[in-house]
């Protein structure tokens, strides 16, 4: 009794638009444009709708479904996730702080000329060094020494890509990860510019 009543009620999801920030839908295109920068996403499922309606205390992105299914109500929540980490990431930003660890032997650090790419030289005593690819729109900072590297844009899926990679660079094959603990890891995330 209770499903059916649930998948009667429908989705209705409302997320508000800061002053600051332009959001525009073009077919299945949303893009967000605020201080920071733009961010264009393709959002869209069967049975989903996403609007912008006017309100009395400014303006509102909704995210309406006919149906109130448990597969639809969590795809209109994950689109609410997209938006507001994209409406956040162009007021603010995102970072990501990650220590460099090395126990055994000192890794270099560094981004390429291009900034399309970070390399780690010296990991675990190896020859070649080990590239890690940073993704469009993302800035990427050493810090100290070479011992933090701090990971920064808009996109927030991109900011996490590019942490992503850099961790996967330093996966430990066919060592003991409790007596080789060097590698890169992640610390911290947040909102900003992570200075």
């Amino acid at each position: 009794m209770t499903n059916s009543m649930e998948e009667e009620a429908g989705i209705d999801l409302g997320i508000p638009i800061p002053e600051n920030v332009n959001l525009t839908i073009s077919g299945r295109l949303v893009k967000v444009e605020g201080p920071k920068g733009a961010i264009e996403r393709e959002l869209w499922q069967p049975g989903l709708r996403i609007q912008i309606e006017k309100r009395d205390n400014g303006d509102e992105i909704v995210i309406r479904g006919d149906s109130g299914r448990k597969k639809k109500r969590a795809m209109a929540g994950t689109y609410a996730s997209h938006l507001k980490n994209m409406i956040t990431g162009v007021e603010e930003g995102f970072f990501y702080r990650l220590k460099v660890v090395h126990a055994h032997f000192p890794m270099q650090i560094a981004v390429a000329k291009d900034g399309n790419s970070i390399s780690v030289s010296n990991f675990l005593g190896e020859k070649k060094a080990r590239i890690a690819k940073i993704e469009e729109g993302v800035k990427v900072e050493i810090k100290g020494k070479g011992e933090e590297i701090v990971v920064s844009g808009i996109d927030k899926v991109l900011v996490g890509q590019t942490a992503a990679n850099l961790e996967q660079t330093t996966r430990i094959k066919g060592y003991d990860p409790k007596v080789f603990q060097d590698g890169i890891y992640l610390v911290e995330k947040g909102v900003g510019a992570g200075a």
